[in-house]
């Protein structure tokens, strides 16, 4: 089998399709509609986020067998499209999912310790104790929206905080020892934290907006480190002006190209602005999965799905 590889990964992940018997042929800057005009030659793909896989360049691939997606999320992909053509679709949200679970405390534990302000501080030479005294994560509820492999992997590093672990999910009966699944309504009334481990999808998109905030009892901090159109940013800005919202770590923006690799190139929108005038607001450039170590795993588990499904 003749596979395209159209973004840069772990060198082990073409080593080991080589060894396996798999032809490899590399193209990192080609166009997409230069990519359709070679594609039919190839049997399948492997992607990060170059440019959409729509139902153009899949007419084009006339023998493609499978896309593998070195990442979580497959939403870059017409997806019903590539199914009812018969066309594989692997994923590896294996990979990453204790990067983002870290990354996903981290920001918490920075953000319920005034880390981010007080470093700023301290190297401008002021020196203000009570202004950061922090809160503890020990006695929290902390909820989960979302609980696959990243939500699970962040419930497992909270299990050493001494609190309280709700998720919330579409799925029945995903709920295990790291965390309780609740309703929503139960969600929203008893959390302290809110952290998004959901794929982007027509139901989770600008999920996080007013009406969402508004539902919810106490005011809350929020961490996203899932997909930045979930969170409407506009609204966002108001309720942490209001102390609806304590405080928020975004690994992902609204504003995100959907490469992930840039944000918006047109004017940046006053919401924007304002959020990042904000001390009370943890930024990372889409990083949670973004590991030495879960470089080499996503590329592994792509590699053995890949072998496991066409044996050669």
């Amino acid at each position: 089998m003749k596979i395209l590889h159209l973004d840069n990964n772990h060198p082990l992940l073409i080593d080991q399709l080589a060894a396996a018997g798999f032809e490899n042929v590399e193209d990192y800057s080609s166009s997409k509609e230069a990519i359709e005009q070679i594609i039919k030659d190839y049997d399948g793909i492997v992607i990060r986020s170059r440019f959409n896989i729509d139902k153009t360049f899949l007419n084009a691939a006339t023998n493609l067998k499978f896309i593998a997606r070195v990442g979580a999320g497959l939403e870059s992909i017409d997806m019903p499209y590539a199914e009812l053509k018969g066309i594989k679709l692997i994923a590896a949200p294996e990979g990453n999912k204790n990067a983002v679970g870290e990354h996903a405390l981290g920001m918490l534990l920075s953000l319920f310790n005034n880390l981010n302000r007080a470093d700023r501080e301290v190297k401008a030479g002021q020196w203000n104790r009570e202004a950061n005294r922090g809160v503890e994560l020990d006695g929290k509820i902390v909820g989960l929206i979302g609980y696959g492999n990243m939500g699970k992997s962040f419930a497992k590093k909270l299990k050493g905080f001494n609190c309280t672990t709700f998720c919330y999910d579409i799925k029945e009966s995903v709920g295990n020892k790291n965390a309780t699944q609740v309703s929503l309504k139960t969600f929203q009334e008893m959390v302290d934290v809110v952290s998004l481990h959901t794929p982007w999808t027509p139901l989770t998109n600008k999920m996080v907006n007013a009406d969402f905030i508004n539902g919810f009892k106490k005011p809350f901090w929020l961490i996203n480190t899932a997909r930045g159109k979930s969170v409407v940013t506009k609204d966002l800005v108001k309720a942490m002006k209001r102390g609806k919202v304590l405080g928020a770590g975004l690994d992902v923006l609204e504003y995100e190209k959907l490469s992930f690799e840039q944000l918006f190139s047109a004017e940046m929108p006053p919401e924007f602005k304002e959020l990042l005038s904000m001390d009370n607001v943890l930024l990372s450039p889409h990083i949670a999965g973004w590991t030495v170590e879960s470089k080499i795993k996503l590329a592994e588990t792509i590699v053995e799905k890949i072998i496991d499904t066409f044996k050669v």
